[in-house]
């Protein structure tokens, strides 16, 4: 189990698509300002790929967004791209993983633990790098479902992996209800 340290200086980042994919396999909502109490982190960095915002459409991304850098995140985006397949509508790009891996090195420079939320492999080198020059670094994500959402590179580099599956943990970072992450995301308050 993870405990603080006394001298423990913590960044937490968060690779946005990747945990909105766990939540999806998971069917849980991940509660960010739990996430925040846990980790007790200096920095806590989201990082997301934006579509255009379109006043008409309801987006539970942007409340989502919102709630998080209203609550202590600090929202790093860019738009997505839209590229034409050759389909009935534009395929969207938004990836973050250059953003995220220089965020890692950076935060190497004042933080002795990383914590990353994500499951994606192309992190491993970032990390190794990271781990050498004494950086601590915790893996959240899950390997306990079909298809695994962690890359086996990527948990075993890790100092430590948590699994958002295991039931220690599951009550340290979602919702309690989870009618009543439900309802924040239709709009209805927290």
């Amino acid at each position: 189990m993870w405990l603080s340290r006394p001298n423990e200086v913590t960044a937490l980042l968060i690779d946005g698509a990747n945990a909105y994919e766990t939540q999806r396999v998971l069917g849980y909502q991940i509660d960010w300002q739990k996430t925040l109490k846990y980790f007790k982190p200096q920095q806590a960095m989201y990082f997301t790929a934006l579509p255009e915002k379109d006043p008409k459409v309801p987006n539970n991304l942007f409340k989502m967004i919102d709630h998080i850098s209203y609550n202590g995140y600090v929202l790093v985006s860019k738009p997505v791209k839209y590229f034409d397949n050759g389909g009935s509508r534009p395929e969207m790009k938004g990836n973050m993983d250059v953003e995220i891996a220089v965020h890692i090195l950076k935060a190497a420079r004042w933080a002795n633990h990383i914590v990353l939320f994500t499951g994606d492999g192309d992190f491993r080198m970032a990390v190794e790098d990271v781990q050498s020059q004494g950086v601590k670094v915790t893996v959240v994500s899950t390997c306990l479902t079909r298809p695994s959402m962690v890359a086996d590179e990527l948990r075993r580099q890790s100092n430590e992996f948590i699994d958002l599956m295991d039931p220690d943990y599951k009550a340290k970072f979602y919702w309690d209800r989870p009618e009543r992450a439900q309802r924040f995301l239709e709009g209805g308050g927290s």
